[in-house]
């Protein structure tokens, strides 16, 4: 019985260990990648068309180009799922699924995003205010796009599996109408954000 019990002790002692050695190792190698974040900006955006009729339909092509910089001397990034929300003043209408692609060490990718079709818009009597008295300006407040990717990670000779980083906000755009009949000031290029690491799930990080 004794023996028996020294050698549940010893399993369990070899358990442990094994456990916190998968722990301080992870936590090395987190330190020694200590990957930095990608960085996104929207370097252009335009619109063609935005018109919102009486009975709230909106027609709109948007053009927008995000630059994609991967800083990280030792991290490949494979983006396996990307689907890009266009939004105007908290209120989304449009939905674009972009071509996957591959992104290398200190690689800076452009994706051109092309939000183009008719949707329905039901803005607040203030919003509908706005959007007529930006209407007449030729620059649209308040524009945002949104990124949700699914990705695999490559830190060094590890692959990490498919999982989900924060969403890209590229938020508070200012984007003109292109006419033929008056020019509109130029778009400023704007950095996007997120609300934490983007290599970590989002999932578990809110779990």
């Amino acid at each position: 019985m004794c023996c028996k019990n020294r050698c549940i002790s010893y399993i369990c002692c070899a358990i442990i260990t094994l456990i916190s050695v998968f722990i301080v190792s992870s936590i090395i190698f987190w330190i020694v990648i200590s990957p930095s974040n990608v960085k996104f900006h929207v370097s252009e955006a335009s619109l063609t068309q935005f018109n919102l009729t009486n009975n709230n339909s909106l027609y709109y092509s948007l053009k927008v180009n995000v630059t994609v910089r991967n800083p990280n001397n030792n991290i490949v990034v494979y983006y396996r799922g990307i689907k890009a929300i266009a939004w105007y003043k908290d209120n989304d209408f449009g939905w674009v699924n972009l071509t996957p692609f591959d992104q290398g060490h200190k690689n800076t990718t452009v994706l051109q995003v092309l939000f183009e079709g008719q949707s329905v818009l039901k803005l607040k009597p203030r919003q509908l205010g706005e959007y007529k008295e930006e209407t007449s300006v030729g620059v649209y407040n308040d524009m945002a796009v949104d990124f949700d990717f699914r990705i695999r990670a490559k830190f060094g000779r590890f692959k990490s599996s498919r999982f989900d980083p924060p969403i890209v906000q590229c938020r508070r755009l200012s984007v003109p109408l292109i006419s033929k009949a008056k020019s509109s000031p130029p778009f400023s290029v704007t950095k996007c954000r997120m609300d934490r690491s983007f290599f970590v799930d989002r999932h578990t990080e809110a779990a």
